[in-house]
């Protein structure tokens, strides 16, 4: 799906749904996240970009203090009244499925941030349809958030910045399907523009915009979708997160943004092993994105392949969060002469991403397939992402 059949598919769902057309419709990108992994919810340092993939939202207006939504990803529609949302979320989230708790999260938190009585907005119905492939750690759920916060706030006539906008998107992802996720995701997919990344503070929530140049530089990045599904709310997401808070704790710190690499071998005394890997993921991964904000501005794009290389090997070896087609994706992209690869997401699945010249992403692409399926691995999707503009009606 293009991203244009993605806006006319959301615009003909609205109007075989609801019987009538929709008054516009908006779209927010998923990301990719260049490095910086598990760093986001410890208060440190991210640099993801928004991608040409897209969820764009079909909106209509309602005069009954409802809203409703439908999806291309479910046949049926959820309705909830807007003065209910209070009701529902967090504590009886569970009543709703789940794709559906994050434009009804979204909603609910917006109105919450505003201070807004939900009697003083109009009622909507929504239909989703999305080119951002789920599962696959390109944050198919903030691209949701993102584009159902931009068609709401423009809508209700919110005073919201764009930083809000990514609270309240954290907040819905949080609070209202439970996954225990950082802002970073949201932050890329409201704040993206063409050709750059978003080198992100996740505890001041200072965003810079960082020109990448992989075109002048000749350089494609390269995603490769394992196929393998991940559930942050239900996978090891949640565990890792309360690892780093232990660490934290430990050493009497806010944030592992807090700790640098001399406090590791306090920190050795203080706590068991797996969690002593797992802060060192975190403080060894914050540097990583610094350095490459730093190699990217003085050297070019080309400069950073041994820092993506490092920031896998971290992931596999002391966060744990590789799988085994994620290795063999990373290994087969190098050993075919990618600059560098690493895994991106979440973990436990997913896809990785390699940084290819351009006159090698063939070669690459096939050297990735062929060990696929030299492992008995399902074939993975390959595909090239761009550095995108961020959420905007369409």
């Amino acid at each position: 799906m293009t991203v244009s059949a993605a806006t006319t598919t959301a615009s003909a769902l609205f109007a075989a749904r609801f019987g009538s057309a929709p008054i516009g419709t908006w779209s927010a990108p998923g990301r990719v996240n260049l490095i910086g992994e598990h760093t986001d919810y410890n208060d440190g340092f991210v640099l993801p970009f928004a991608i040409q993939h897209r969820t764009h939202v079909a909106l209509g207006t309602r005069p009954d203090g409802v809203i409703r939504v439908v999806s291309t990803f479910d046949d049926d529609a959820v309705e909830v009244a807007l003065d209910a949302l209070d009701a529902v979320f967090p504590d009886r989230r569970d009543e709703i499925v789940e794709w559906a708790r994050y434009p009804l999260g979204v909603a609910w938190a917006l109105l919450s941030a505003a201070g807004a009585d939900p009697a003083s907005v109009t009622g909507v119905d929504l239909a989703f349809a999305s080119d951002v492939p789920v599962g696959a750690g390109l944050s198919s759920s903030a691209a949701i958030e993102g584009a159902t916060a931009v068609a709401l706030a423009d809508t209700w006539g919110l005073d919201l910045d764009r930083v809000a906008l990514a609270r309240a998107g954290r907040r819905a992802e949080n609070e209202a399907v439970g996954a225990p996720t950082g802002i970073m995701d949201q932050m890329a997919s409201l704040l993206g523009r063409a050709d750059a990344a978003i080198f992100l503070d996740c505890r001041s929530l200072e965003a810079t915009t960082v020109d990448l140049g992989f075109e002048a530089a000749g350089l494609e990045l390269l995603v490769m979708d394992t196929g393998v599904k991940h559930a942050h709310s239900t996978g090891g997401y949640g565990e890792r997160r309360a690892a780093c808070e232990r660490g934290a704790a430990a050493l009497g710190v806010p944030a592992l943004r807090d700790v640098n690499e001399a406090d590791l071998d306090r920190l050795a005394a203080l706590v068991d092993e797996v969690t002593l890997r797992r802060v060192r993921h975190v403080v060894t991964e914050n540097q990583r994105v610094l350095d490459t904000v730093r190699l990217v501005g003085a050297q070019g794009p080309a400069a950073i392949g041994d820092l993506l290389v490092a920031s896998h090997a971290s992931m596999r070896d002391d966060f744990e969060i590789s799988v085994p087609e994620l290795d063999t994706a990373v290994e087969a992209a190098l050993a075919a002469g990618a600059v560098g690869a690493r895994m991106t997401g979440g973990g436990f699945g997913g896809a990785a991403i390699a940084l290819v010249a351009r006159e090698r992403i063939d070669a690459v692409r096939e050297a990735v397939a062929a060990a696929f399926a030299a492992a008995g691995f399902a074939a993975p999707t390959q595909f090239t992402v761009a550095p995108s503009a961020g959420a905007a009606r369409d």
